[in-house]
């Protein structure tokens, strides 16, 4: 029993040492968070222009912003007035602008935000047209883009407004989700009244 006394303090004191010492260690990893965990942005670069390839070594798509904020921890990219152009269709390429954009890890999903404008430049026979909403999903290797907000779709004879959309730039085709309404008006009729 004369013993375990004399042993008692010194046990004591290295569960003590031995809980501080965790103690310590746990504070530390709370107040550095690891790389993936942290909120604030790991870089930030002005003047960007990035771009995709092809198989071939041509350009696929085009991506300009006056400032780019990347995000460790859900790898994501924040840009700041962003130009999407794809040159990937062989008749006119399409160029999409808005104040901001979100990218996420890897660049699948591009989601554009604040005055958004796609723009198909005119070719053979076709005007130009114009899309105009508030917020654009762009998914450019599988050529589509939606939205749930309204849009608006001008051309030089067709305006065409609804509550969402999906685009498919490869199949051409537009899907209007709700509350459609659209005018067309026919040149070749115009010029026969004349």
């Amino acid at each position: 029993m004369n013993r375990l006394s004399q042993i008692f303090p010194l046990l004591l004191l290295a569960v003590l040492a031995t809980l501080t010492f965790w103690l310590e260690q746990a504070t530390r990893q709370g107040a550095q968070p690891a790389e993936n965990e942290r909120t604030d942005p790991d870089f930030i670069v002005d003047s960007v222009v990035a771009r995709r390839l092809d198989a071939n070594g041509n350009v696929k798509h085009t991506l300009y912003a006056s400032k780019m904020t990347h995000y460790p921890k859900d790898d994501s990219t924040l840009l700041v007035s962003p130009r999407f152009v794809s040159t990937a269709s062989v008749n006119a390429p399409v160029s999409i602008t808005s104040r901001t954009a979100r990218v996420s890890s890897g660049g699948e999903n591009i989601y554009f935000e604040d005055d958004v404008r796609v723009v198909r430049a005119a070719y053979e026979n076709r005007s130009e047209m114009t899309l105009q909403t508030s917020f654009l999903h762009v998914m450019p290797e599988d050529h589509i883009a939606r939205t749930d907000r309204p849009v608006t779709i001008t051309d030089a004879h067709t305006v065409a407004s609804s509550i969402g959309l999906e685009l498919n730039s490869e199949a051409r085709t537009v899907k209007f989700l709700s509350h459609f309404r659209g005018t067309y008006h026919d040149p070749a009729r115009a010029e026969k009244r004349r």
